[in-house]
């Protein structure tokens, strides 16, 4: 009698516990840390010491640049290297948050090609979200409604994960559709917000340049305003030769 009690006391108790919270309540908490955010938190505050301490932010992001090199090519490393030795602050964080970015892709990516493992694409929206916050505050500094707005796709997607419930109890169908919707939201907000050029690694470097060189300014040929000065310098070239062949004829 007391082992059938003790039994049922049992099942109820994992039942309680290992039913899946709501996606309102889910928590994207400990232990699902970002390293690579948390790396770019405490170098941004050895960089905001006076004078910014780029020793200690460079021994901070070779702890992470073995992992980055594997996941997202040798490029975002060493691009926020050579800022670092540069001893070029704006650059440094610039780049750190592209990384985190791309961080996020990554995150995102590999939960629409694996959507179907629940356990594994939770754990995995949970690190990208935990990498976006890290952006957070300065989202919201500057937009507030932007930074409103990922939080809630993000919310969004992981209510579209679904929930396979415990012995079919709180269960609830996933939607991949829906999931995509909110990922390109994400991700499309994220690289208007910090001007990358690409959310494909290759191109890492490219938005690095055009942030040193002013790519985006006048040489940028595939906005067509600055087509512009280009048309107005032929035609004045073209009037000038016309006017002198008219001159020699006179």
């Amino acid at each position: 009698m007391k082992k059938g009690l003790f039994f049922c006391l049992s099942l109820i108790l994992i039942l309680i516990n290992g039913n899946p919270p709501s996606a309102h309540a889910y928590s994207y908490g400990d232990p699902n840390e970002e390293k690579v955010a948390e790396v770019y938190k405490e170098m941004k505050i050895k960089l905001d010491e006076n004078p910014p301490n780029f020793q200690a932010a460079t021994s901070l992001f070779e702890t992470v640049k073995e992992e980055v090199d594997m996941h997202m090519g040798t490029e975002p490393g060493e691009v926020i290297m050579k800022n670092l030795e540069k001893e070029d602050k704006e650059a440094t964080l610039v780049n750190m948050e592209r990384l985190l970015i791309l961080n996020i892709a990554r995150r995102l990516e590999s939960i629409e090609k694996n959507f179907e493992e629940y356990d594994t694409s939770k754990k995995l929206l949970a690190k990208g979200f935990a990498t976006y916050q890290a952006l957070s505050p300065k989202v919201e500094s500057k937009h507030p409604e932007v930074d409103k707005k990922v939080k809630s796709e993000f919310d969004a997607a992981l209510a579209a994960l679904g929930n396979p419930g415990l012995f079919g109890v709180g269960k609830k169908p996933s939607d991949l559709e829906s999931f995509k919707t909110s990922k390109e939201e994400i991700l499309a907000s994220l690289q208007k917000e910090f001007g990358l050029a690409s959310l494909e690694v290759g191109h890492f470097t490219e938005s690095a340049e055009e942030e040193s060189t002013g790519k985006k300014d006048w040489t940028d040929l595939s906005n067509i305003k600055n087509w512009i000065p280009l048309i107005l310098i032929v035609t004045i070239i073209a009037a000038v030769v016309w006017i002198g062949i008219k001159r020699r004829k006179a």
